[in-house]
Formats: structure tokens, C-alpha cells, sequence
């Protein structure tokens, strides 16, 4: 992965969610990631931000799971708005890049 994508996507969910992510985000996050990054670079971003948690024990064929859980079935517009919004906030590019 590009390391400073890498490292601007952990600091906006950081900063977006400073007290860690909760559950009803996931799907609606992982839809958001899955835009702009490639499925190895969502993975990577999820195993960081699950290490030290009480999910740390996701592999990443789980991960992968969830991913295609998300690319076949989106969360609802109120899902994502919410979770758009909070990462709009501390920056999040919602717009695709031009070009």
C-alpha cells in the first residue's frame, strides 16, 4: 500500500473516531474504504485498527469476507451519509480525485 494513503486513512478514522469504530459503522466504513483503496489496502487498514482490540483476532480472509458482504449488498443512504459525514469532518475526501 501507498504508505502515506495508508497512513492519511488510519489518521481520519482516528480523528473521525477517536473513541475506536463502533459496530453499526463497519459496513457502511468498509463501503467508503472500498471507493478509494484497493481490497489489500482495506484489509491493511482493518487489521490496524482492530490490533489491540477485542477483535484483533480478524484474519483477513474474514476481513475479505466482509468486504464482499459490503460490494454486494450497500448499506443504506442513511448509513453511509452518517458515516460520510463524521469522516467529512476531520477531512475525509468524499469527492473523487480529478484526473
Amino acid at each position: 500500500m501507498r504508505e502515506n494513503v495508508f497512513d492519511n486513512v488510519l489518521g481520519w478514522l482516528r480523528h473521525g473516531y477517536p473513541h475506536g469504530i463502533p459496530t453499526t459503522d463497519y459496513f457502511p466504513l468498509l463501503a467508503l474504504l472500498s471507493r478509494t483503496l484497493t481490497e489489500d489496502e482495506v484489509v491493511g487498514v482493518a487489521q490496524t485498527v482492530l490490533r489491540g482490540t477485542d477483535s484483533d483476532t480478524v484474519t483477513p480472509q474474514e476481513i475479505r469476507a466482509a468486504i464482499h458482504l459490503v460490494t454486494d449488498k450497500e448499506p443504506n443512504p442513511e448509513e453511509m451519509h452518517q458515516v460520510a459525514a463524521r469522516l467529512a469532518s476531520v477531512g475525509w475526501p468524499l469527492a473523487a480525485p480529478a484526473g
